[in-house]
C-alpha cells in the first residue's frame, strides 16, 4: 500500500530540491516532477517526490481525517 502525505513547502534550494513540513517535521523533497512549486505552496509527497500541488484547505482537511483516524486506532 503507498501514502501519498499533504505537506507545505517550507524551502526550494539547489534545482528540484527543497524542504517541506509534515506537522512540524521538515522533510528534504524532490520537486522535478512539479516545477512550477512556490515557497508556502501545499502539494502531495510520495517517497520523497512532490506528484501533486494540492488546495491547502483540501491538505488540511486530509490532514484532519488522518489525525482521526490515527486516534481510532
Amino acid at each position: 500500500m503507498c501514502l501519498a502525505v499533504p505537506a507545505k513547502i517550507t524551502r526550494l534550494e539547489k534545482p528540484n530540491l527543497g524542504l517541506v513540513d509534515y506537522a512540524g517535521t521538515e522533510v528534504r523533497t524532490n520537486f522535478s516532477l512539479l516545477p512550477q512549486a512556490r515557497v508556502g505552496d501545499w502539494v502531495i509527497v510520495h517517497a520523497g517526490f512532490a506528484i501533486s500541488l494540492m488546495d491547502k484547505k483540501e491538505a488540511r482537511k486530509t490532514l484532519r481525517l488522518f489525525r482521526e483516524m490515527a486516534k481510532a486506532a
